[in-house]
């Protein structure tokens, strides 16, 4: 007669069973759970940089300061492109300048300079275009035509400088919208409100203020560094400017010797009184003649211009 196996061993058999069934269906869950948490997580850290919960205007906020963002990285690379020594200050244009003038090749300097658009040429050709006016009009065209093209140049970075002001404003702005939103929400919970729902005003006042901070630190860095790069390339150029323009500077004429002929003695008619002398016109020491070849250089070209004009 067939007999059925010990109850011990039946239990045990049960028991393995059961074990392995919740051991899979575990297994399973946790791989689904993580898969979920995983998802979670790269979801929640695109929303808390790019996006904000609940809240339009502060995902406007977000994304008008990456924007903006954008904007000064591509323009600092402009500005820096714009403001090398090879746009203010060549080398090779410095040198061929000071060749020419020891050449005294005048008609080839002026050419060379008015079309070459640096701030060392226009600087120069500003200067020797009033040759014709005297020495003294050429150092103050050289000043004012510096002066001038700095503050064009720098007032062309000053949009760097603005934007660094102001993104932090923005960031601000989009901060106290934030906590508005976060006290409202304690308010309409009764004063008991569940986290959840104070992440989204919490979130949108950090990520707006971590925007702003990222848009104004490289503008403000990158203005400084342009700024004085400009100021320091733009001195230079003036030197080498003024080098060449000192070349013209007159030399004083020596002073007449003295006669050596004997003084008559005085008559009585030599100590009347005799009328003032008119007086005549001095030519100044720090002139330079119209017809100089710089001058002359000057005026051909003029000349040449409103021809071709």
């Amino acid at each position: 007669m067939y007999k059925f196996p010990s109850t011990n061993l039946f239990k045990f058999a049960y028991l393995s069973l059961i074990w392995m069934s919740a051991t899979a269906m575990a297994q399973e869950n946790a791989e689904s759970g993580g898969a979920s948490v995983a998802a979670v997580e790269q979801t929640s850290f695109a929303k808390a940089f790019f996006v904000s919960q609940g809240s339009m205007l502060g995902t406007a906020i977000i994304w008008f300061l990456l924007l903006l963002s954008i904007s000064s990285f591509g323009l600092m690379g402009y500005m820096w492109l714009n403001n090398r020594r090879i746009n203010i200050l060549p080398e090779g244009v410095v040198k061929q300048a000071k060749r020419l003038i020891q050449e005294r090749q005048y008609r080839d300097l002026l050419n060379l300079v008015s079309q070459e658009e640096s701030y060392f040429s226009e600087v120069l050709s500003s200067s020797l275009r009033e040759a014709s006016h005297g020495y003294g009009a050429m150092v103050r065209a050289m000043e004012q035509a510096g002066d001038e093209f700095s503050t064009r140049r720098l007032r062309r970075i000053e949009l760097l400088n603005v934007i660094g002001n102001v993104a932090p404003m923005i960031g601000l702005f989009g901060t106290v919208y934030g906590m508005i939103l976060t006290f409202q929400g304690i308010v309409a919970s009764g004063g008991r409100p569940n986290p959840v729902d104070l992440a989204g005003g919490i979130g949108t006042a950090l990520t707006t203020t971590f925007w702003g901070l990222v848009v104004a630190i490289p503008s403000l860095a990158g203005y400084a560094v342009i700024r004085n790069n400009i100021d320091t390339l733009t001195s230079e150029a003036s030197l080498a400017a003024g080098e060449i323009v000192n070349q013209f500077r007159p030399i004083p004429g020596a002073a007449p010797p003295p006669s050596s002929a004997p003084t008559r003695a005085a008559t009585p008619a030599s100590r009347r009184p005799q009328p003032a002398p008119v007086p005549q016109p001095v030519k100044s020491a720090t002139s330079i003649s119209s017809k100089t070849p710089l001058a002359s250089a000057v005026e051909s070209t003029k000349r040449t211009s409103r021809g071709g004009k």
